[in-house]
């Protein structure tokens, strides 16, 4: 009797923990190809986001494609070549703004890109358009723009909240327009089944940038952090709180995100951003500076916020 009342008592826990394990299962595959702003051309802003078990990602951002593909093949992350990794798995571009530090990677990497869409607001493509994918300082490897039009990539416009589907990933991606000092940048919302992910571009607090804007993401957003369907927010902390706004440049520091989240708590209640993960994104060099700012986000991390620092290659499952 004992005996069996053991194996019972083994397979009811069983049954438990593969029941847990179910309900917290991942519903994003994160793979950071370049986590920093700044100088370090092999390592900035660039996330491969797909669906769990999914080979199909979209790339929010491409500072760093190649090299960061490599990284993550290096770690294990990725177990194909980097050519299938650039043609085959990533299925379009999402990006924030035009800066170099957000495309540099996208532009490099398009002689030996597959056909794909790029995403983004209007003034974001126009500039990609009139800058960049032009016979005088690239090629133009898309379909709008100058002749001769080589019609690898296509731009896709998007409307500020209106979903669009990415055709082999199971996503949907809505887009929030953000101020990133003269410029407008975007915040991006991932859908996957019934779980989100949100990724921000560079962005200023909202009190120095003159704008609302923050606000009235956080008050879009705040609902799906209450009903626990939003996995995770990914945004910049580009300076220690050292630096003066005057020379912010449309960035945040420790103090300022911690007063965004304070904005974030007044919509979703009290002690709801407990444990609630904050991936940090656009750190900038030199290493001292990004280790003083990581420490402060530590010390003044009130909320309670799972701070996740990634790092170029490894993956984040959430």
């Amino acid at each position: 009797m004992p005996f069996k009342f053991s194996r019972l008592l083994v397979l009811c826990l069983s049954l438990a923990l593969s029941a847990g394990a179910q309900t917290k299962k991942s519903a994003f595959y994160i793979v950071p190809l370049g986590i920093k702003g700044g100088i370090d051309e092999s390592n900035l802003s660039a996330y491969m986001v797909g669906a769990t078990g999914s080979n199909g990602y979209i790339c929010l951002d491409a500072g760093t494609l190649h090299y960061g593909i490599e990284k993550a093949i290096g770690k294990h992350t990725f177990k194909v070549s980097a050519e299938k990794v650039l043609k085959q798995y990533i299925k379009g571009y999402f990006i924030s703004h035009a800066h170099l530090d957000h495309v540099s990677g996208l532009i490099i990497n398009s002689p030996e890109d597959s056909t794909k869409n790029i995403y983004g607001l209007a003034s974001c493509l126009e500039t990609l358009k009139t800058h960049y994918f032009t016979w005088e300082s690239w090629a133009n490897f898309t379909d709008e723009g100058q002749k001769p039009q080589l019609k690898k990539y296509s731009y896709k416009p998007m409307e500020p909240k209106k979903p669009v589907t990415v055709d082999g990933t199971g996503l949907t991606v809505q887009v929030f327009p953000l101020s990133h000092s003269n410029l407008t940048g975007a915040a991006y919302l991932v859908k996957s089944n019934d779980a989100y992910l949100l990724y921000l571009g560079d962005t200023g607090p909202d009190e120095v940038e003159k704008s609302t804007r923050l606000r009235e993401l956080w008050q879009a957003v705040a609902p799906l952090i209450n009903k626990e369907q939003l996995k995770a927010i990914m945004i910049e902390v580009s300076y220690p709180n050292e630096q003066p706004d005057k020379s912010l440049f449309g960035h945040l520091t420790p103090n300022w995100l911690m007063k965004e989240m304070s904005v974030l708590e007044s919509y979703t209640g009290t002690g709801k951003l407990k444990n609630f993960n904050l991936i940090v994104t656009h750190v900038k060099p030199p290493e001292k500076n990004i280790r003083k700012l990581m420490q402060q986000l530590k010390q003044q991390n009130s909320f309670g916020l799972n701070l996740i620092f990634p790092q170029q290659g490894k993956a984040i499952r959430l």
